[in-house]
């Protein structure tokens, strides 16, 4: 067992730069990913690693030309690297706040086609409170959007949630409805009166989260009641692609009600059954719990939250955009 001046001593003499090269191996999951992402030649990667071993005194990572696994000694400097940059990116962020008014960044990960006024509302309140603020968006899986939130690399992500990791804290920004769609060449497509049995047999497409574990628990539930999933020949995490792929005749597959109607309007999607809004999906904001927000994403996450408080769940939801929409 090292003693503590032995610590302070490798503490000491410790390059951060190693550490910061080991956490983006374990991002990439690859030195050869890793290296291309840092710009560095794959052997100055793979020395940095092995002088980080040295350093430690331990093996961070289980490789060879065809095998890669993360070590328990690893995976615990993984999560702890996590904290430690994600943290002073922010100290840095912070010392930079000198002004009266609000000023900084917040960067927001979404999850595709977040098509939802009370969000828009929120942030057009947002900016004109706090004009100087610069909001960086960027689109990405629901896992991926956890995924940044927990490494501190996104200030607060909107995502589908089905079970919230131990440090992320959520609450429903919004509830979409779900149907099923397919597309003009479908030998559904144009016909009326359907039953949700009707679309047993066909090919279909389906979204990653689409599973009785996952976040869109309702659509699969559905598929598994009329034995619709034996027969999955499409697979994404992205809605336009979902929407490709079922426009192109790959197969029926779900889809939010409020995005799809467009596409039925110009003939590009039929509506199939369940024919009501029954497949509600709750869209989740999402925060790291421990995260030393700055003044800006501290103001916007305290505007989110007192909105939330203040509109019902039912006028923050796309079934009341449609409704209002048709009156």
């Amino acid at each position: 067992m090292n003693r503590p001046y032995d610590l302070e001593k490798l503490v000491r003499n410790l390059d951060l730069n190693l550490l910061r090269t080991y956490f983006i191996v374990v991002q990439e999951g690859s030195i050869t990913l890793a290296a291309q992402r840092l710009m560095r030649r794959q052997p100055s990667v793979s020395q940095a690693l092995q002088r980080l071993e040295a350093h430690l005194g331990v093996q961070l990572i289980d490789r060879s030309p065809s095998h890669f696994r993360v070590t328990s000694a690893g995976q615990v400097l993984y999560a702890e690297c996590r904290e430690i940059f994600g943290n002073l990116m922010r100290s840095i962020q912070a010392t930079r706040e000198t002004e009266d008014s609000v000023t900084g960044s917040v960067k927001l990960a979404l999850l595709s086609r977040v098509e939802n006024a009370f969000f828009d509302s929120v942030l057009s309140k947002f900016h004109v409170q706090n004009p100087k603020v610069n909001i960086d968006i960027e689109v990405m899986s629901s896992k991926a959007v956890q995924k940044a939130v927990l490494e501190k690399s996104a200030s607060l992500g909107v995502c589908l949630l089905h079970e919230a990791p131990p440090n992320l804290r959520h609450q429903i920004l919004y509830r979409s409805y779900f149907g099923f769609f397919c597309g003009p060449c479908h030998p559904l497509y144009g016909q009326n009166n359907l039953t949700v049995d009707d679309l047993r047999g066909h090919s279909s497409v389906s979204f990653r989260t689409d599973q009785l574990w996952d976040a869109l628990r309702p659509v699969a539930l559905l598929r598994a009641q009329h034995k619709l999933d034996n027969n999955v020949i499409g697979y994404t995490s992205d809605l336009d692609e979902a929407q490709r792929m079922i426009g192109a005749g790959l197969g029926f597959g779900p889809l939010p009600v409020h995005m799809a109607q467009r596409f039925v309007v110009r003939g590009e999607l039929w509506r199939l059954p369940p024919y009501e809004d029954t497949l509600a999906i709750d869209i989740h904001l999402v925060h790291h719990k421990n995260t030393r927000l700055n003044r800006a994403e501290k103001a916007l996450l305290k505007l989110f939250e007192s909105q939330i408080e203040a509109v019902s769940l039912a006028n923050r939801s796309h079934n009341a955009e449609q409704r209002d929409a048709t009156q």
